[in-house]
């Protein structure tokens, strides 16, 4: 097996040299750089990942930490387009990419600390963790590097990534409110939700611009599933016959809620508006294909992992990045007769 010290005989300079210059140290000059880069890959040089790591007290390894993903996750497309973004920017770095999946029961028999130093990683991408998580707290009190995704909670180790959540969710009901509906029900997610809380302010704030009180009632709880926000709607439809229309906090609830509204023969959008959140590939396939509020998912992920790398490699402080949303309007909503 080749060796720093075979590359340093062959190219003519010290071993010290040699590792300064393959492990991107500033203080050799190009030129002796590119000789040794050339001998080394004359002599298919490898280096041993452990050793360096030893060395430079780093794995060069980013954990990718989400809670709660599931077969239902994969349908809804959500988490894999975020981790395809995640993806995307690891493998232009030198960095290497772990997923280790978590849940509150999981969270409380390994302490954050523990998951971290057991899989040897330098820095952890977050998501999906719950309001009354145990980890989110070990999070905040961690001095390892971390980037939540859609959890708005920073310190000096931790920033995050996320979509401007209550201006998604008052431009999806405003129009609904432009289109006529004043009886506007909404199926959101759960209350430990981050993103729930921020779509549910949104949801009254455009209540409040139209001079709309906000009722209680006609709010369910999904959990961000399709066969939840089914059984949800059709609760809410029952109870409150004069909604005309609902906002989801997801597309995934919003296909439970078309599905629950045609089990009560009720024609979308002529008899019920319906718009969801997210746009991930199904809600165009659908029919009625579904009004909804698009994120950069993939962007959501790929700025997440740009920032804990800048924080890693270039000791960069963490930041908050908002990103924009866009409504798409298709055919699951239409004006009131």
């Amino acid at each position: 097996m080749t060796t720093i010290k075979h590359i340093a005989s062959q190219a003519g300079v010290s071993v010290t040299t040699v590792s300064r210059a393959l492990n991107g140290y500033s203080d050799v000059n190009a030129e002796t750089r590119k000789k040794i880069e050339q001998v080394a890959k004359e002599l298919n040089y490898s280096p041993n990942s452990l050793a360096r790591s030893l060395v430079k007290n780093q794995s060069e390894t980013l954990g990718l930490l989400v809670s709660g993903f599931n077969k239902e996750s994969v349908k809804d497309g959500f988490t894999v387009e975020v981790m395809s973004g995640i993806n995307s920017y690891i493998a232009e770095t030198q960095y290497d990419l772990v997923l280790f999946n978590t849940d509150s029961s999981k969270q409380r028999k390994k302490t954050y600390t523990q998951l971290c130093k057991e899989r040897r990683v330098d820095g952890v991408i977050l998501q999906g963790i719950k309001t009354d998580d145990p980890y989110l707290e070990e999070v905040m009190e961690s001095d390892i590097p971390c980037v939540f995704i859609d959890i708005p909670v920073s310190s000096k180790h931790v920033g995050y990534v996320s979509t401007d959540n209550v201006e998604g969710a008052r431009n999806a009901v405003l129009h609904l409110l432009e289109l006529g509906h004043r009886n506007i029900g909404m199926i959101n997610g759960h209350k430990q939700a981050f993103v729930s809380k921020e779509r549910l302010e949104g949801y009254k704030q455009a209540l409040l611009e139209y001079g709309i009180s906000f009722k209680d009632q006609l709010v369910k709880d999904g959990s961000f599933g399709e066969k939840e926000a089914y059984r949800e709607t059709m609760s809410l439809l029952k109870e409150q016959p004069d909604v005309t229309s609902v906002f989801c906090a997801s597309d995934l609830m919003a296909i439970g809620a078309i599905s629950a509204a045609k089990q009560l023969n009720y024609c979308v959008p002529e008899d019920l508006s319906v718009v969801g959140y997210d746009d991930i590939p199904l809600s165009s396939y659908i029919s009625p294909s579904l009004t909804t509020i698009s994120q950069d998912k993939f962007a959501l992920g790929y700025n997440a992992a740009e920032m804990l790398v800048k924080m890693l490699k270039y000791q960069q402080p963490p930041e908050q990045c908002i990103l924009k949303t866009e409504l798409k309007i298709r055919s699951s909503t239409s004006a009131t007769s």
